[in-house]
């Protein structure tokens, strides 16, 4: 199963991921039309502002098996038999929000989008870009991200990885040495946003 994995400490909150979603689910697809478009797109995915100025990109997880999918009245919520990712039936959605209560990440959220001839409010959220990944391409979040907080593919695959790193971590600092967790420009980026916040609010 792919998937988008997270890596957090390397998150900036430069919110290119969000801008990205926001585009890539305009009708226009081009990001100065989108700003004229009615209703205005939003992203599907949700830089939060955390302690010490640290952010996280929250986004649907997909979960399997899904709790948004099982509690569902109309069935709105199917899963894509081809990519795996939990997608809305506008059609069936009727905005009664029990798939926001279940969600464990509280990522659900609804918004107006035109549906036929007409504006409905439906579950707004991630839908892993099926049609960009039909194209062979990755998701807007993914290949906006400039920093590699946010990885696309066989999520054991990425596992692996990260495991593999935070070994090498492990067993190169219990032999005395400093083995650099986040590439410069971002520990340096972290470092001042620290002292930042240890000056406490403006004003």
């Amino acid at each position: 199963m792919k998937t988008v994995f997270v890596h957090p400490e390397r998150c900036i909150g430069c919110r290119h991921c969000e801008i990205a979603c926001a585009v890539e689910h305009s009708e226009s697809k081009d990001l100065f039309g989108a700003l004229f478009e009615e209703p205005r797109p939003a992203p599907r995915i949700h830089v939060e502002l955390g302690v010490d100025f640290m952010t996280f990109p929250n986004k649907c997880r997909h979960c399997e098996p899904a709790p948004c999918m099982e509690v569902c009245p109309t069935g709105a919520l199917y899963r894509d038999e081809e990519t795996g990712s939990v997608l809305v039936n506008y059609d069936k959605c009727i905005a009664c929000a029990m798939c926001a209560m279940v969600c464990p990440f509280d990522i659900i959220s609804f918004k107006k989008v035109w549906h036929i001839n007409f504006l409905k409010t439906v579950n707004y959220k991630c839908d892993h870009c099926v049609d960009r990944q039909r194209q062979g391409k990755e998701p807007a979040c993914v290949e906006a991200c400039k920093t590699g907080a946010l990885v696309f593919g066989e999520v054991n695959d990425i596992i692996r990885s990260s495991r593999r790193d935070f070994t090498l971590r492990t067993t190169k600092a219990l032999q005395g040495e400093e083995a650099p967790e986040l590439p410069e420009g971002i520990a340096a980026f972290r470092e001042i946003m620290k002292k930042v916040a240890r000056l406490g609010p403006l004003g």
